[in-house]
């Protein structure tokens, strides 16, 4: 069900990306505008993360403050006999982490401009990438083989479908 729900919430943020499309193309005509004969605004697609990432951000910092009380665990934050330093610095690197990946993202699509297609290849990657990692790294360690085989068939379908959407596109 989790997978589910988030393969629906992924597409609505690229369906956030392709909406705020005329921002991006804004960001680009300023940027031609004040470097002509630089080419396209490599960065043009970060202005819309700003908008997209707002909304991600107000509903799970309501979610936390919610859960926090809750839970009684505003306290944790503070708490000195955990190692707060390291948790904010790990905290900080998966969040830079995670924002990497579609500063990246968008940079090849602004090249690329394919839209859909180039979002369906980035989640495609990222879990597959993320499953081969748990298979080198042994996170799948100890279940059945029948778990095991539908990670690998799941690795391998999402194979096929990114060969398919390369074919797909080349034939434009």
């Amino acid at each position: 069900m989790v997978s589910i729900i988030s393969g629906i919430l992924s597409a609505c943020f690229n369906f956030g990306l392709e909406a705020g499309k005329s921002m991006a193309n804004t960001a680009n005509e300023v940027w031609k505008t004040a470097n002509p004969g630089d080419g396209e605004f490599l960065f043009q697609n970060n202005v819309v993360y700003v908008v997209i990432l707002w909304g991600g951000l107000t509903v799970n910092f309501i979610w936390c403050m919610i859960l926090n009380a809750k839970n009684k665990s505003f306290h944790d934050y503070t708490n000195k006999k955990v190692p707060l330093t390291r948790n904010y610095i790990f905290s900080a690197l998966a969040g830079i982490t995670w924002f990497l990946q579609f500063f990246f993202y968008g940079m090849g699509e602004s090249k690329l401009g394919n839209g859909a297609s180039s979002w369906i290849l980035h989640m495609a990657f990222i879990i597959l990438v993320a499953n081969l990692w748990g298979l080198i790294l042994k996170e799948w360690k100890g279940v059945n083989r029948k778990t095991t085989y539908t990670i690998i068939a799941g690795i391998v379908t999402i194979i096929i479908s990114v060969l398919v959407v390369g074919y797909g596109n080349s034939l434009k």
